[in-house]
C-alpha cells in the first residue's frame, strides 16, 4: 500500500433512540475523502443495532485495511469531545436498539478480555484540541450500549495489527437535537467537523508515547 492509498477509517451511526439525525454520521459523511496526513478519510455508516455494528466494523475493517480508525458516537448530555479510554467486554442495554433488541449484562466477546485501551494518542488529542480552542476530554467510559459494543468490536479486531492506531469519540448533540431536550448541551456541526479533522490528524502525526499530563476523575 502506498502513501495515497492509505486510509483512515472514520464510522458514525445512524440515529437512534427517537431523534431524526445522529451527529456522528453528519460529522463523519462531512469528512469522507478529505486528504490527512497523506491518507484519505473513508466514513462508514454503522446501523444503531449491536450485532450488526460490530460485524459491520470488523467487515469495515477487513475490506479497507486501514492505518487508523476512529469511530464516532453520539452522547447526548456531554458538552464536548468525549475520547473514550477504554472499551468493556459488555452490553447492557437501557433501551433497545434499533432492531429492538435489549441484551443485559452479555458480553461483547464471549471468552474476550475484559477490555481493550484505545491505541489512539488520547491525551495528545485532547492537548491539541484545547491549544485549537476546542473543548475536549478524555472519557473514562464509552457507556454499555451500541457505542460501546463498536469500540470493542473495533479493538478486538485489531488485536493483532498494533500498529493501527484506532479508538472511539463521542460527540454532543447538534442544537437541532438539544433544541427538544431543553438543558443539554449541544454544539455546531461545522465546530464538530473541525475538531474531528484536527484529531484526525493528531491521532495520524503523533509521534512517541502519549502526552503526560493528568486526565483522571476522582469519582
Amino acid at each position: 500500500m502506498t502513501e495515497n492509498d492509505a486510509v483512515i477509517l472514520l464510522t458514525g451511526f445512524e440515529p437512534f433512540g427517537g431523534e431524526l439525525i445522529n451527529p456522528s454520521w453528519e460529522v463523519a459523511r462531512a469528512l469522507d475523502g478529505a486528504p490527512i496526513a497523506g491518507a484519505r478519510v473513508v466514513a462508514q455508516l454503522l446501523p444503531c443495532r449491536f450485532r450488526a455494528a460490530g460485524e459491520a466494523m470488523q467487515r469495515f475493517v477487513a475490506e479497507l485495511r486501514p492505518v487508523c480508525v476512529l469511530a464516532l458516537g453520539q452522547a447526548s448530555g456531554r458538552a464536548d469531545f468525549s475520547i473514550e479510554r477504554v472499551a468493556i467486554n459488555v452490553d447492557d442495554a437501557r433501551i433497545p436498539d434499533n432492531d429492538g433488541a435489549q441484551p443485559i449484562d452479555e458480553p461483547v466477546v464471549a471468552e474476550g478480555p475484559a477490555g481493550y485501551f484505545s491505541t489512539l494518542p488520547i491525551k495528545a488529542m485532547v492537548a491539541g484540541l484545547r491549544a485549537a480552542g476546542l473543548p475536549a476530554s478524555v472519557s473514562q467510559s464509552a457507556g454499555t450500549f451500541v457505542c460501546n459494543h463498536v469500540f470493542y468490536s473495533l479493538m478486538h479486531s485489531l488485536r493483532q495489527h498494533p500498529d493501527v492506531r484506532a479508538g472511539f469519540m463521542h460527540l454532543p448533540l447538534l442544537p437541532a437535537q438539544a433544541s427538544r431536550h431543553p438543558g443539554l448541551a449541544c454544539m455546531p456541526l461545522p465546530l464538530m467537523i473541525e475538531g474531528v479533522r484536527q484529531a484526525l490528524r493528531i491521532a495520524a502525526t503523533h509521534q512517541g508515547g502519549d502526552a503526560v499530563q493528568a486526565e483522571g476523575q476522582i469519582a
